[in-house]
């Protein structure tokens, strides 16, 4: 929404912005295009990612030289295939040889990482979006496929950053940094909670007893 993407972008930490037509559904947004100009009147320089939402590639096209043409900082997120599953990497190549900033987005296997760092390759400033959180979500560790995909970022150009996306936990932001991933998407309540980084645990221990204690007696409760 717009209120929290404001607030993020005063944040030294945040390079960047991000939105789906999900996350702007759930906040209300009716009007897709009056929102991101309004957005874009006010965040003019750090990147932005606004995704397109048709599914016939044709229509994707037309939709994402639309969205290219607000502003230099905005990035085009397409999703890796349409709702049918068909491969989206020909446009992919297309538009980003066409010099179209592109966000590559729900990306979750190797191979779908492999053959978009290939259509990328040569072609505007990317970013291949691999979405981490929702690969965990399947009882699956995703620090081997992410570092094999940021391993073809480097080996195929140095123009695609590899995204940390989905993050579940603070400590998500961690793994991303150790393993040398370029960004990170992260909500503004993961982002204060890294206020809590390297906190003393036992300090933490005695806060959270706190706590339930104070939670117990507000309650009224007792046995």
């Amino acid at each position: 929404d717009k209120k929290a993407m404001l607030e993020m972008n005063q944040n030294p930490l945040v390079k960047g912005l991000t939105t789906n037509p999900s996350l702007m559904k759930k906040s209300g947004v009716t009007d897709y295009v009056s929102f991101c100009k309004d957005i874009l009147s006010e965040i003019k320089t750090k990147p932005i990612s606004f995704e397109v939402f048709a599914d016939k590639f044709s229509e994707m096209k037309r939709q994402a030289l639309e969205i290219a043409s607000w502003g230099e900082n905005v990035y085009v997120k397409i999703p890796i295939t349409n709702s049918e599953g068909e491969s989206s990497l020909p446009l992919i190549k297309d538009l980003s040889h066409a010099g179209v900033k592109l966000n590559v987005t729900a990306v979750l296997t190797l191979e779908q990482s492999w053959g978009a760092c290939q259509a990328l390759k040569g072609g505007a400033p990317s970013i291949l979006s691999v979405f981490a959180g929702r690969i965990a979500d399947t009882g699956r560790d995703p620090l081997p496929l992410m570092q094999a995909s940021l391993e073809m970022c480097l080996s195929s150009d140095k123009n695609i950053e590899l995204l940390w996306a989905s993050s579940r936990e603070a400590l998500n932001i961690v793994q991303a940094d150790q393993m040398g991933c370029h960004i990170i998407t992260a909500t503004n309540d993961l982002i204060k909670k890294m206020s809590m980084f390297n906190k003393d645990l036992t300090q933490l221990s005695l806060e959270t007893v706190r706590m339930f204690k104070t939670d117990a007696e507000s309650a009224g409760y007792s046995l």
